[in-house]
């Protein structure tokens, strides 16, 4: 008879709205590793799509190293030459984007190189680009920084243009192998025609546009 009504108690109990289970704990832990699960596949998911372009490269290197063995073993010598010279370079270019932009404040770049700089602007990218030295992906973070700054869009553009070419490092090369005459006509052209260029982009960007590149800057140096 004990048997039956000790049942019959856990039938009810069983079927009652406000009975609790047994072991609470282990549902709240199974819970705990599904969500550290899917945060550590998302965070997976999120870093294959930031270095993409790196893997897909790498899967072509693997690709013709299997079809053709000594292009294969030339282009990963030449990728392995290349990163490690960006190594060197750009850890110091971020440590000296870092110091710049907790040290100078956004209202000096807004002076110099903001919407209503004017010439000042012009001539302050002019001289940020031609008075650089290194490969041409040492100023995109630059750039970057400069976008945060909220220096005007078209000046930025102009810098990189300026950074590409007009290089003074690169310019005495270009003197010593192409002649002083050819690098003349050559900064002549290139100049005026970065300028413009430089305008024309920004003119075609939208304000969703001009938003979207301030939210990557800001999310970079975060």
């Amino acid at each position: 008879m004990n048997t039956e009504m000790s049942a019959e108690n856990m039938d009810i109990n069983l079927g009652s709205p406000d009975a609790k289970p047994a072991n609470p704990s282990m549902k709240s832990g199974g819970k705990t590793a599904r969500f550290e699960n899917n945060s550590v596949k998302m965070r997976a998911i999120a870093l294959a799509k930031r270095f993409r372009f790196a893997i897909v490269f790498a899967f072509v290197i693997l690709a013709l190293y299997f079809t053709d063995t000594a292009e294969g073993i030339k282009a990963f010598s030449i990728s392995l030459s290349n990163t490690k010279e960006m190594l060197g370079l750009i850890p110091p270019v971020f440590v000296l984007m870092g110091l710049l932009d907790a040290w100078v404040p956004k209202e000096t770049f807004i002076k110099y190189m903001g919407e209503a700089s004017g010439l000042k602007g012009v001539f302050t990218a002019l001289f940020l680009g031609s008075s650089a030295a290194g490969p041409l992906y040492i100023a995109f973070p630059i750039a970057v920084l400069l976008i945060k700054k909220k220096a005007k869009l078209a000046y930025v553009f102009f810098f990189l243009g300026v950074w590409s070419t007009t290089k003074i490092p690169l310019l005495l090369y270009e003197i010593s192998y192409m002649g002083a005459r050819f690098t003349a006509i050559q900064i002549a052209v290139c100049i005026p025609l970065f300028l413009l260029f430089s305008l024309i982009i920004e003119k075609t960007l939208t304000a969703e546009d001009r938003e979207t590149l301030s939210r990557k800057a800001e999310s970079e140096f975060s």
